[in-house]
C-alpha cells in the first residue's frame, strides 16, 4: 500500500493539559510529590511581555520582562517544604512558629535561606524531569556560578540555568506580578492595586488589605488567607513574610554569597516596606530568619521532559492519517495522547493510547493541512 509521508521525528511539546499528572491544569495548578507527599502549587499567568519599566521604585527603572512567565499565587508552605524533604532528602529546615502564631500546614514556610530555596526548586524542576535551575555540587551542598560549558548557561544570569522550568523570580519578575496592571499599563505603588497603603489585617481576603503591622506573637496568616489580591491574582506579595528574589542586591548574579534582594515585608513591618519603593538586601544568603520566606516563577508554557518519543506519520490512499510511535519507554510512561492539528491550530482529533510502542489511525478528511503532530503523556 502506497503511502505519502507526511513528517518524520516530531519535536514534542506540551502545553499542559489536565490529561498529564505533574502538569500545569486550566485553574494552572501544578501537583508535585508522589503518594503521600503529594501537594500543588497555584501559578497566575504573567503576560503582558515587554512591558514597560516603572521608573519611581527600586531598584529604577523596574519591572519590565521581556516574556510571559508564571508566579506562585501564594507562597510556599511549611507542608510543601515537609513533603519535599520527605520525597527528595533535601534537609531543608523549618523556622519553628510555635512563639509566633503556631504552626500548620499552610503557614509559610519561614527560616529558608536563599540557598534552601534554591535547592527546594531544582526538586520541583528534577522530580519531573526537568533541569536544576540553579548549581549545586549535590543537594544541600555547595552553590556555584553555571559555566559556559555548562548546557542552560545564560552569561547574562549566572544563578539560572535556561533549560529550567521552576526558578526563585528575579526582582523584576517579582516587581512586575506585585506592582504592575496589565489592565492600565501602570504600576501602584502597593501590590494590592492601589497607591495608598493597604488597611492592616492579621488574616482574610478582602480586597486592598494586608497582612503587616502586627505584634510578632501575633505571626503570619495561612497563605491562602493572607490579604488582598494583586492585579495579576497573586496574594501577600505586601505583608505576611518577607520573599527571596533570586537577583543579588546589585542586580548582577555573578558571585555566589553576594548579597540577594527580599521584597514585601512581613507581618511586623510597617507600611514604607510594602513600598514598591523599598527593596531589602540581605548579606548572608546561607542564613534564613524566622520572618523571610519565598514563592516560585516558572515558564509559561511547560515542555516535555527528555523522553525519547518520536512519531511517524503517513497518509493512507483512504485519506486516513496513521501516526507510528516509536522508542516510548513503558516504565515511565502510562498513557499516551495523539494530537493532529491543522495549521490553524484547531485540535481535529485524538484518543489515548497505552503502550510502549504503537500504530495509531486516525479519520482525518483534511489531511493536506496537518502540520504536526504532538505526543502529550501522563507520568505514572
Amino acid at each position: 500500500m502506497k503511502r505519502e509521508k507526511l513528517s518524520t521525528t516530531i519535536a514534542i511539546l506540551s502545553l499542559g493539559s489536565a490529561a498529564l499528572a505533574g502538569r500545569a491544569t486550566a485553574a494552572d495548578s501544578v501537583t508535585f510529590g508522589t503518594g503521600g507527599n503529594q501537594f500543588v502549587i497555584d501559578f497566575v499567568d504573567i503576560g503582558n511581555a515587554n512591558n514597560a519599566d516603572d521608573t519611581t521604585g527600586a531598584p529604577n527603572p523596574a519591572g519590565k520582562v521581556e516574556y510571559d512567565y508564571r508566579i506562585g499565587k501564594h507562597e510556599i508552605s511549611q507542608e510543601m517544604i515537609t513533603k519535599a524533604n520527605a520525597e527528595g532528602g533535601l534537609g531543608i529546615t523549618l523556622a519553628d512558629l510555635t512563639a509566633t502564631g503556631g504552626n500548620g500546614a499552610d503557614r509559610p514556610a519561614t527560616g529558608i535561606s536563599w540557598f534552601e530555596a534554591a535547592t527546594f526548586v531544582n526538586w520541583l524542576n528534577t522530580s519531573q524531569g526537568f533541569n536544576a535551575a540553579y548549581k549545586f555540587d549535590a543537594v544541600g551542598g555547595t552553590f556555584a556560578l553555571w559555566e559556559s560549558g555548562d548546557a542552560g548557561y545564560n552569561a547574562s544570569n549566572r544563578y539560572r540555568n535556561s533549560l529550567a522550568v521552576y526558578y526563585l523570580p528575579s526582582m523584576d519578575e517579582w516587581y512586575k506580578a506585585a506592582y504592575y496592571d496589565p489592565n492600565t499599563g501602570t504600576y501602584y505603588n502597593y501590590a494590592t492595586g492601589s497607591d495608598t497603603a493597604p488597611a492592616q489585617v492579621t488574616g482574610g481576603t478582602t480586597a486592598g488589605t494586608a497582612v503587616y503591622g502586627q505584634a510578632n506573637a501575633t505571626g503570619p496568616a495561612d497563605i491562602t488567607n493572607a490579604g488582598g489580591l494583586s492585579p495579576y491574582g497573586t496574594m501577600a506579595q505586601n505583608g505576611n513574610v518577607w520573599e527571596w528574589e533570586e537577583t543579588a542586591f546589585d542586580l548582577v548574579n555573578d558571585t555566589t554569597g553576594e548579597i540577594r534582594g527580599r521584597r514585601g515585608g512581613p507581618w511586623i513591618n510597617n507600611g514604607p516596606n510594602l513600598l514598591s519603593s523599598a527593596r531589602n538586601g540581605v548579606t548572608n544568603p546561607g542564613g534564613g530568619g524566622i520572618h523571610s520566606g519565598f514563592r516560585v516563577a516558572g515558564v509559561s508554557v511547560i515542555p516535555a521532559p527528555n523522553l525519547d518519543v518520536s512519531a511517524r506519520v503517513s497518509k493512507l490512499p483512504s485519506g486516513e492519517i496513521e501516526a507510528t510511535l516509536t522508542h516510548l519507554d513503558a516504565a515511565t510512561l502510562s498513557s499516551i495522547t495523539i494530537l493532529m492539528w491543522q495549521r490553524s491550530e484547531d485540535l481535529q482529533n485524538w484518543t489515548d493510547m497505552a503502550g510502549s510502542e504503537g500504530l495509531l489511525t486516525i479519520n482525518q478528511t483534511t489531511d493536506d493541512q496537518i502540520e504536526f503532530v504532538r505526543v502529550l503523556y501522563s507520568m505514572p
